[in-house]
């Protein structure tokens, strides 16, 4: 959490910016609308015996129901109604059917009259409503501007609003007092981010630290009172070889400086990953500024002997079966059997970590380097990641890795930093800020300063000139001359309070990243100008704002030719940047967000329970599926089942896919039979469909129905309770459901929502294969096994996994390999539900109804590539859906 700005300037500023927000949701007005004609007969004759005054049958009585199209649940009812008949749901089968030229009639009418009065609101006000930047936006179009892309702000601005399942629609992102603070202090921060704080430039260095020098490696050679398991300890190595000397204490912890050839060959083991209470980290280090820098880590795995027998008093060995093989001989440590995955985190206080990459430590040394960006005061932290946990239970923990003749390891020789790795001195957003005017050091600054001055010999010129600039780069659009001056009150105010330079200029640039105009989406109803296109395309495919390409194209007035359109949208999907729409999209779309959000069941899932590696890498695959998809210009039907999947080996044998070793991704086939293919079998989807404890079909069929088929089923009635899952394993969920799909209000709905959801039953919390749940109850014997801490498993194997079902259509299916082919057969819905979500996120508006048949023209021009990612990408952007506010 960032401080707050000074408050002498904040209040002002805030003040002002508040006025121009104002305190509500940026709506705009919803016009009269129009009377409905020719539809009364229909409605009568087939609609209004269960949907009346008497019957009213869904709580629907269309003898009731005027049409108020300016009302917008009036409207959504309508299109509901249309939906219903379009679709041959109502009238219901058992009542007599409409014939073919009257349905076709009722439809037209309602259809036209709809559009048309859709289209005259949408015409008037545009499809979007204004809306500002959501805290991710906000956060890397700060990082763009200032140049800075270490900057972390988003995790201290408030939650966003969500409206049609994206943080991207201005009816959900509203702009109230409290925000406008945070948006305040975040912009505050970042501009103080990139402010030189010494006058000379920092000079390039490389420092080796060594693992024998850090204490949080040393320290846990030594037994104490909280930690007395050889498990938790870490070891000395002088080569390939143990130093027992040194363990216990009869030789110094290293050589130092005296001897620097052994120094470097001189290692720190461990065979548990970094958890408490044995966490090393390179504490010696402290990144001294925010930037660049490299990382390059010399490891290599071991194999760590197996305890051995201790004879008893009479001197009398113990028989084999009591040789405690599992507890490590840490003076008994040879070459690694294979690599060992290592994940490296930046740490702040109080144990703040930000993953920064990985890599695989060989049974060789070898040193890995990383090209990362680092914040003031973070260090670094490595995790040998595939390693266990040992965590307190009802018995003394196991190593689930351990064998009959030992456990595997990885050690640690040294750490080297190279950085800051500058571009340039002052940096580039210093320069942004200040421009050409020079620095001076201050002996005595003020608290929470930096120690530097910005000279200038003509205030009012130089704020003049740096304003016009600054708001040249930040605002999306050309700057007017009275733009400057509406800023330079705030800068010429802090000066008359006796403020520096320096934090005068500042002070305005705050105003500038809060105000309306850098923190809003600014379009106009109609036909979209080159600005707002240029805008709208870089939110879209990299998530922040345009850069100085795209402005230009727009200055000459050339990025809405079809052609620059599409080159520009190909390079955009190309480019670095991309990542951030994928992330951002997948985040809202598949809920990856909430990847983090629960933790698997520690009696129940103890095999998942504190495994980061397992949680991470099933993240990460779901991002570079995707990525893969848009890459390759992939159909749409591979989001339900594609022939391969992006594993790493910890996902791999997660899937029970054949092994292989490494820790990152690979693109692997899809064996064949195997239920693995698409989004819907991914371990990060199946875990945020589920709790942690349990699975429920209704979750995950609910789910599969708006995620993936875009056809979202209506909430729950009320008073209707939620099904406990039973989790002694004396019934399933499926035995449960059926009780439940009895009540006549749940019947209607739950016979489309459950099949989806029936078909991923065989798949847990974590996404393994299952064939039986799991239980746990202390009268049935337990599975034998130990988790990922440690414990001996708790949980038993119960009642077995029924995971076929019936669409609502009379199509079966058996198992989840059916029911995607059941779903790919319709491939252009797949298409369909995918252009929609991309419509959402791009231009922060819902698909209405009369965008429908621009959906349409979008999937006819993409049929040829089978749907394509890429494809229906490029045809979106060139639709009049996006082309249009």
């Amino acid at each position: 959490m960032f401080p707050l700005p000074p408050p002498r300037f904040a209040a002002a500023v805030g003040c002002a910016l508040f006025a121009l927000f104002g305190s509500t949701a940026l709506r705009g007005a919803a016009p009269a609308g129009q009377a409905l004609k020719g539809t009364e007969a229909f409605l009568d004759q087939h609609c209004a015996g269960c949907h009346d005054d008497v019957e009213k049958k869904g709580d629907l009585d269309l003898t009731a129901l005027k049409f108020e199209p300016s009302d917008p649940k009036n409207f959504a009812m309508w299109v509901k109604v249309f939906d219903r008949v379009a679709d041959g749901e109502m009238p219901p089968k058992k009542k007599k059917r409409p014939e073919p030229a009257e349905l076709a009639a009722f439809s037209s009418i309602l259809q036209k009259t709809l559009v048309a009065n859709e289209q005259a609101r949408l015409a008037r006000e545009g499809r979007a409503t204004q809306r500002r930047l959501n805290r991710f936006e906000y956060e890397n179009t700060l990082r763009d501007l200032l140049h800075a892309p270490w900057l972390q702000v988003k995790d201290s601005l408030p939650e966003d609003g969500e409206a049609f399942r994206f943080n991207k629609v201005g009816d959900a992102l509203d702009m109230s007092h409290v925000q406008l603070n945070r948006y305040l202090a975040a912009a505050d921060y970042a501009l103080r981010q990139v402010v030189a704080k010494q006058v000379e430039a920092p000079l390039p260095k490389v420092t080796r630290y060594y693992a024998r020098e850090q204490r949080s490696f040393t320290g846990p050679m030594k037994f104490t009172v909280f930690n007395t398991s050889p498990e938790r300890a870490s070891f000395p190595m002088l080569g390939d070889k143990p130093q027992p000397d040194v363990r216990a204490g009869n030789a110094p912890a290293t050589v130092g400086a005296a001897d620097p050839v052994k120094r470097d060959l001189e290692a720190v083991g461990v065979v548990a990953s970094n958890y408490e209470p044995i966490e090393p980290k390179f504490n010696q280090f402290r990144a001294p500024m925010a930037g660049r820098y490299k990382v390059r880590l010399n490891t290599f795995s071991v194999w760590v002997g197996p305890g051995k027998p201790v004879p008893n008093k009479e001197g009398k060995m113990p028989p084999p079966a009591n040789v405690k093989w599992w507890i490590p001989d840490l003076d008994d440590v040879t070459a690694g059997r294979r690599s060992e995955p290592v994940t490296i985190y930046s740490e702040a206080p109080p144990r703040q970590l930000r993953l920064l990459g990985k890599f695989d430590a060989k049974p060789e040394p070898s040193v890995s380097e990383l090209d990362v960006w680092l914040l003031e005061g973070e260090t670094i932290r490595p995790d040998p990641s595939r390693l266990f946990r040992s965590r307190p239970g009802a018995s003394r923990w196991q190593n689930p890795l351990a064998e009959k003749d030992g456990q595997p390891g990885v050690a640690f020789r040294w750490l080297e930093v190279e950085g800051p790795i500058l571009d340039g001195w002052p940096s580039a957003g210093h320069k942004l800020l200040f421009g050409d005017l020079p620095v001076k050091k201050i002996d005595k600054p003020a608290m929470g300063l930096a120690p530097v001055a910005v000279v200038t010999a003509n205030p009012a010129q130089d704020a003049e000139r740096l304003m016009r600039n600054f708001l040249e780069q930040a605002y999306r659009r050309p700057v007017a001359k009275t733009e400057v001056k509406r800023f330079l009150p705030v800068v010429e105010g802090v000066l008359k309070a006796g403020g520096a330079f320096a934090d005068a200029m500042i002070t305005g640039y705050t105003a500038v990243l809060c105000s309306p105009e850098f923190v809003c989406i600014e379009e106009k109803p109609g036909k979209l100008d080159d600005y707002a296109v240029a805008t709208r395309l870089a939110f879209f495919l990299t998530n922040s704002a345009p850069d100085a390409e795209l402005r230009a194209l727009a200055a000459k007035g050339q990025l809405r030719q079809p052609a620059v359109l599409r080159a520009q949208t190909e390079r955009l999907l190309s480019s670095p940047q991309a990542s951030q729409f994928y992330n951002a999209f997948l985040d809202y779309w598949l809920d990856l967000r909430k990847t983090m959000g629960t933790a698997p069941d520690s009696s129940l899932y103890d095999d998942y329970y504190l495994d980061d590696l397992l949680t991470e890498s099933a993240l990460e695959e779901t991002q570079l599926f995707f990525a893969e998809l848009v890459r390759g210009d992939l159909p749409a039907r591979n989001i339900v089942a594609s022939d391969f999947v992006m594993v790493n080996e910890r996902l791999a044998q997660h899937y029970g896919l054949p092994a292989f070793e490494g820790v990152n991704h690979r693109r692997v086939p899809v064996p064949a039979g195997s239920p693995r293919g698409g989004l819907m079998t991914q371990a990060a989807v199946l875990k945020v469909t589920a709790n942690g404890t349990t699975t429920s079909p209704v979750v995950r069929g609910a789910w599969i129905m708006e995620r993936i088929l875009g056809q979202p089923p209506p909430p729950p009635p009320p008073k209707v309770p939620a099904i406990d899952p039973d989790t002694r394993g004396a019934t399933t969920i499926r035995q449960q459901l059926d009780k439940h799909r009895d009540m006549e209000t749940c019947g209607a709905c739950h016979v489309k929502i459950d099949p989806p959801g029936f078909a991923l039953e065989s798949f847990d919390v974590m996404g393994a294969w299952r064939d039986r749940y799991r239980a746990k109850d202390d009268a049935v014997p337990p599975e034998k096994g130990f988790g990922h801490g440690g414990q001996k498993f708790v949980f038993h194997l119960a009642l077995p996994v029924d995971a076929s079902g019936e669409m609502p259509d009379g199509r079966k299916f058996a198992d989840v390999r059916e029911f995607k082919q059941l779903l790919v057969a319709n491939e252009a819905q797949l298409a369909r539900n995918l252009a929609k979500q991309f419509t959402v996120y791009a231009t922060g508006a819902p698909v209405r109804f009369s965008d429908r048949a621009q959906i349409e023209k979008i999937l006819q021009r993409s049929a040829a590539s089978h749907y394509g990612v890429r494809t229906l990408i490029h045809e979106l952007v060139q639709s009049d859906l996006f082309l249009n506010k």
